[in-house]
């Protein structure tokens, strides 16, 4: 496995790497590939940060299970419960050339469909309707902005179809985190450094690096050739839709915003393994644990965008849950719970091979790049159960 992806840096198709393997919650190979940035010839090093981008949402959707633990709403509530802006939400009708050609709700958004990104809503990411393009045109999650001013716009805009009635990715999560505040009355970043990042000592994740620490900020890169992604080369890229991660923002992303190292990302991982608990810390209940890799979407819903399918994919409350093994995988693997991020973090659990793993890289449209595919069956084939 270490050959394996050392072939990608040394290829030129990713800078570096950071990967670590988990039997349980021991953590059994922690290996660095390659270098933080290429130019410079600065190698990978074990505490350097990354940006996590979509990886975020697993962090925002356990801060949101803390306060349902909490008792501060239950999953089926009406989302407008809470935000009473969305009270008169609209649905844009299928195949709709315009927004105000709409209709009504069948029923009002849940919290469980907003999770589960099957509440209605858009990213912006994929233009394939006029509601994508004004998600798009007004910068629904512009750096600038703030999460109060994501949910004004949201209110004026109809739904991208009816609730629950299929999967689309969507900025579900950074409505979320707007609710994370509703429900305990503080900013975002403050609760999860209160819930989750001081007990768990995650001292490397936050929205923005300080200027002591951007020495171990890892360079963003994107392939030269765009339209063929696996041609070796590479270049440094701007930060991508969130801006810039070296002084803080208005926008606290709770969909794609944190920075974090593979370190700090491994204990929030173990936590989910050991069912809500990490040195000594009772962060979740192993119940809502449970219910964040249990498929929430109603049947027949499959989990696909227009630039991927994951077939034989549902969704849980954060978590993508495998219900087939990919290619080379083996049985084990069904069950696997999985997200990543859009700059190359990917992190998976599989309590049927007792495995879980991490791999960190900084290469942007890298979501499903081939080298995370590879090291997770090569990871399967070596430790899985």
């Amino acid at each position: 496995m270490h050959g394996a992806m050392q072939k990608y840096v040394d290829n030129k198709l990713l800078s570096g790497l950071s990967a670590v393997v988990l039997k349980g919650t021991d953590i059994v190979d922690f290996k660095t590939w390659g270098y933080m940035d290429t130019e410079a010839k600065k190698p990978m090093a074990n505490d350097a940060i990354f940006r996590i981008y979509s990886n975020t949402k697993i962090i925002t959707t356990a801060a949101a299970m803390i306060l349902y633990d909490d008792g501060a709403f239950q999953l089926d509530d009406a989302i407008h419960t809470y935000i009473p802006q969305f009270k008169h939400l609209q649905v844009l009708k299928k195949g709709a050339s315009d927004l105000t050609d709409t209709e009504s709700l069948n029923s009002a958004p849940t919290i469980r469909q907003l999770i589960s990104h099957s509440a209605g809503f858009s990213y912006g990411l994929f233009i394939n309707n006029p509601l994508d393009q004004t998600y798009a045109d007004q910068r629904m999650t512009h750096k600038d902005s703030s999460l109060a001013e994501m949910i004004d716009k949201l209110a004026k805009l109809p739904l991208a179809y009816q609730p629950g009635e299929r999967w689309q990715y969507s900025v579900g999560i950074d409505i979320l985190a707007y609710l994370v505040e509703v429900w305990s009355g503080k900013s975002f970043i403050d609760f999860l450094k209160e819930r989750l990042f001081e007990p768990l000592n995650m001292v490397d994740t936050d929205f923005y690096v300080p200027e002591k620490n951007h020495h171990r900020l890892t360079t963003n890169y994107s392939p030269l050739n765009l339209l063929d992604p696996m041609e070796p080369g590479l270049k440094a890229c701007p930060d991508l839709l969130i801006g810039s991660v070296l002084k803080p923002k208005s926008f606290q992303s709770g969909g794609g915003g944190l920075v974090s190292t593979i370190g700090d990302y491994t204990t929030f991982i173990q936590m989910i393994v050991n069912r809500g608990e990490w040195n000594d810390q009772r962060i979740l209940s192993p119940e809502s644990v449970a219910l964040m890799h249990t498929n929430q979407l109603r049947e027949g819903v499959k989990v696909k965008l227009p630039t991927w399918d994951m077939p034989n994919t549902v969704f849980g409350l954060g978590f993508a849950i495998k219900n087939s093994p990919a290619d080379g995988e083996p049985d084990s693997a069904i069950g696997e719970y999985h997200w990543g991020g859009l700059a190359a973090t990917h992190t998976w659990i599989s309590p049927k091979a007792n495995l879980s793993a991490l791999i960190f890289s900084q290469r942007a449209y890298g979501f499903w790049h081939p080298f995370s595919h590879e090291f997770k069956r090569l990871v399967y084939k070596i430790a899985g159960d």
